[in-house]
């Protein structure tokens, strides 16, 4: 059973940061491409970032780009989101999505239950 499990939401002001970590299961985590989901109120779920199963690449949304990190550590079978200055567009729930392959992102199979993530002074 493949478990996805984000944690690192909370509230932070504009400009601040959150690291975002998925911890990763019942899949061999290491052979899936990865990506990050965010869902803002009223609206539907964006395409954040992905990440190729051995990290050799990431990619981004324009919207984050410069300010967003994706990393992995297989090892530990863990995903991150690094997120650096926060806007207040940046709020949303955030969802870790497993791949289908381990190259191509864009094809989800599996989501955990997301983390908030609130920007507000």
């Amino acid at each position: 059973e493949v478990q996805l499990v984000e944690s690192g939401g909370g509230l932070v002001q504009p400009g601040g940061s959150l690291r975002l970590s998925c911890a990763a299961s019942g899949f061999t985590f290491g052979s899936y491409a990865m990506s990050w989901v965010r869902q803002a109120p009223g609206k539907g779920l964006e395409w954040v970032s992905g990440i190729t199963s051995g990290s050799r690449s990431t990619y981004y949304a324009d919207s984050v780009k410069g300010r967003f990190t994706i990393s992995r550590d297989n090892a530990k079978n863990t995903l991150y989101l690094q997120m650096n200055n926060l806007e207040p567009a940046d709020a949303a729930v955030y969802y870790c999505a497993k791949s289908i392959y381990s190259g191509d992102y864009k094809f989800m199979d599996d989501w955990g239950k997301g983390t908030l993530v609130t920007v507000s002074p």
